[in-house]
Formats: C-alpha cells, sequence, structure tokens
C-alpha cells in the first residue's frame, strides 16, 4: 500500500500537469456500476456514479495536495467550492495521458474506472488493479470526519509533542510499538515499509509493547520516522509490487530499504524472522531488534 512519501510523488507530478483545468466530462467504470448497483461500495464512495459524474463535470481543478496517505483535488465551479479526496489503496495509480494507449502496463490499462477529460485529448485516469482505492467528492473535509481525526503532518511543528501525547494514552500501552506507529491517529502516513524500517534502525523489536518505551527512545523513533519519510520522497518512494507514480514512473527507495523483504539481517548476517502485527506482514532481525 502507498504510504506516506509515494503519494507524495503522485501529488508533486500531479500538481503541475492538472492545476488549472477544467473537466469536460467524467467517465466511469461498468465495473464500479454494476457494484455500486448490486449494493457493494466500489471506488467511489459516498455517492451513486451519476452524481459524482454530474458533481464532476465544469469544475476546475484548482490545487492538488497531500494529507497523510490521502490526495485532495480542491475543486472550484463558479462560486461553489468541493474536495476530491483519493486513497491509493493497494493498487491505484493516476496516468496522465493523450490516449489509453499511452499507459504502459496492460493490468493498469485493464483496470481503469474513471477518467477525468480535460480539453480534447487530455485525460487524468484513475487504474485500480484491486480496487480497494477510493474516490469520495466532498463539499468540505468535516463532511467525512475520519479525515479530521488523521495525525499532524510528522514535518510540521507540534506532531513529535502530538506523538508523545497519543502514544502515551492508556489505550495504546499494551499494544506493540508497531502497530502504534503505524496508527493514523498517532503518526500519519507511516504505514508497514517505513515503521519496518525505522524501528530496525532504533533496533526495537516490532511487537515491544509501547509503554516499555522511554521517552527519550519514542522521541529518537520518531525522528528516525520523519528522516526515513523524507529520505523516501527525495528517492521517488518505494515502487514495490503493484504502486506506481504518475503514468507508471517508479521510485528508487526500495533499493535503499534494510529491513523490509530482506531474508537476513545487513549488520549481522541472522536471517530475519516475521510475525503479523495489526494484520501486517512484519520482519525483524531477532539479534539486533530487542
Amino acid at each position: 500500500m502507498p504510504e506516506l512519501p509515494e503519494v507524495e510523488g503522485v501529488v508533486r507530478s500531479l500538481q503541475p500537469v492538472v492545476a488549472g483545468k477544467t473537466i469536460r466530462h467524467v467517465e466511469v467504470s461498468n465495473t464500479i456500476c454494476t457494484s455500486i448497483n448490486k449494493g457493494k461500495a466500489c471506488i467511489i464512495k459516498g455517492m451513486d456514479p451519476e452524481t459524482f459524474s454530474n458533481r464532476l463535470k465544469g469544475t476546475k481543478i484548482m490545487d492538488v495536495e497531500r494529507r497523510s496517505k490521502y490526495i485532495y483535488f480542491f475543486l472550484e465551479d463558479g462560486a461553489d467550492e468541493a474536495i476530491l479526496v483519493n486513497h491509493l489503496g493497494m493498487t491505484g495509480a493516476w496516468f496522465h495521458v493523450h490516449s489509453l494507449n499511452e499507459i504502459k502496463e496492460e493490468k493498469f490499462r485493464k483496470h481503469i474506472h474513471v477518467i477525468l477529460a480535460f480539453e480534447e485529448d487530455e485525460f487524468l485516469v484513475y487504474a485500480d488493479i484491486r480496487r480497494f482505492g477510493e474516490l469520495r467528492l466532498l463539499d468540505s473535509i468535516a463532511d467525512h470526519p475520519p479525515l479530521l481525526e488523521i495525525a499532524p503532518e510528522p514535518f510540521s511543528p507540534g506532531a513529535l509533542e502530538y506523538f508523545l501525547m497519543k502514544s502515551a494514552l492508556p489505550k495504546y500501552a499494551n499494544k506493540p510499538v508497531k502497530e502504534v506507529i503505524m496508527d493514523s491517529h498517532v503518526v500519519a502516513g507511516c504505514g508497514n515499509i517505513y515503521a519496518t524500517e525505522a524501528l530496525f534502525r532504533m533496533k526495537i523489536h516490532p511487537n515491544r509493547k509501547m509503554a516499555r518505551i522511554s521517552e527519550k527512545r519514542k522521541k529518537d523513533l520518531f525522528a528516525h520516522i520523519v528522516a526515513i519519510l523524507q529520505e523516501s520522497i527525495e528517492a521517488g518512494g518505494s515502487s514495490i509490487s503493484d504502486y506506481r507514480n504518475i503514468n507508471g514512473e517508479a521510485g528508487s527507495m526500495q533499493n535503499r530499504l534494510q529491513m523490509y523483504g530482506r531474508k537476513a539481517c545487513p549488520i549481522c548476517h541472522t536471517n530475519t524472522k516475521q510475525m503479523v502485527i495489526a494484520g501486517r506482514n512484519s520482519v525483524y532481525c531477532p539479534h539486533c531488534q530487542h
């Protein structure tokens, strides 16, 4: 699943090519329409595809921003404003093209679900192989309360203090540290990949209870999370599995990961072990991390 650095890369690529463009037409896949008609939510959330398309038509994309792992498209239609919120799920990807044939990978071309048409022969295409992503059209962020509960951006002033405050709450005391730092209510945008890396750099076992970590080590851990996220942003994110930046571009952070997906520890060469924490497979070094 794309984490903060990957989503940041998508936003940085989208912003210059779509900001200021007016959506002339919207096309939604039969897969979405059929699923929703059967009462099963699929990608478009909170409204039916026809309403979604009609409300988007004629709006201008004023800006594109990232919030945690979400993409916000800020829209205007005269005096009216709206926000198109996108979560990429596990396999969502955006393509800015003049022809659908420009989407090079067939697995994405076969799973196109929303097409935003601008001027003639210019399209913004959302493809999603496993359809776990979502598109939600809102009048304001307050219309979807879970978005208001996300922790501050890790790079922002006060993010460390917020992390220390939240992680000290009784509800987190007996939870594994990895589960806590992957919780968007505690740290925004840190998922399995970067939680694994930060804990390895700190030599902390991912299953260690939060209450057993001192405040000093929490501060150091947060600093490592921020540093790794920033490093990954600069590397274009980690292109693992089906993640792609806009137009199928790949990042290179996967080549710098020290523990995620490794069979042996790069420091002591001990075979790594795995365990499931918060539903995610966690890789760690049994010798270095304790």
